[in-house]
């Protein structure tokens, strides 16, 4: 299947962004021919960025041998992307949810970064069973 296929069949509301049916977050960052990278509409920070390939894979666990380059591509543009955002000298966090015990909104692979302030020591923001 082509990228333009695999995107038009995409059903996710990143399919959405990407097919230029709904706008991207709160705006367009980067984007090349591979990845897509925009700003989070519910922010859990000062910066908090959404970044996709354009290939739909549900998450990480599903990321096969073939989309070796893709995501060698999309994790080395995030420093590029970070920088874009102003948090790359002060440090940000990478996120990628897998799974329902995740609470993985979309079920479309993307990285958060997330930065521009001082963060918890916990990635949810919230006190887990195991922190208590």
């Amino acid at each position: 299947m082509s990228l333009e296929q695999d995107i038009q069949n995409n059903p996710t509301i990143f399919g959405k962004i990407l097919r230029g049916e709904i706008p991207c977050g709160g705006g367009k960052i980067y984007e090349d021919e591979y990845i897509l990278a925009f700003k989070d509409i519910v922010p859990k920070a000062k910066v908090h960025i959404i970044v996709i390939p354009k290939k739909r894979i549900n998450d990480l666990r599903f990321a096969t041998e073939e989309d070796r380059e893709l995501l060698a591509h999309l994790t080395l543009k995030i420093n590029e992307i970070a920088k874009l955002a102003g948090v790359f000298d002060s440090g940000f966090r990478v996120v990628s949810n897998c799974g329902p015990d995740t609470n993985q909104q979309v079920p479309h692979m993307h990285y958060h970064i997330i930065g521009g302030e001082n963060l918890s020591d916990n990635f949810g923001g919230k006190e887990t069973q195991s922190q208590k």
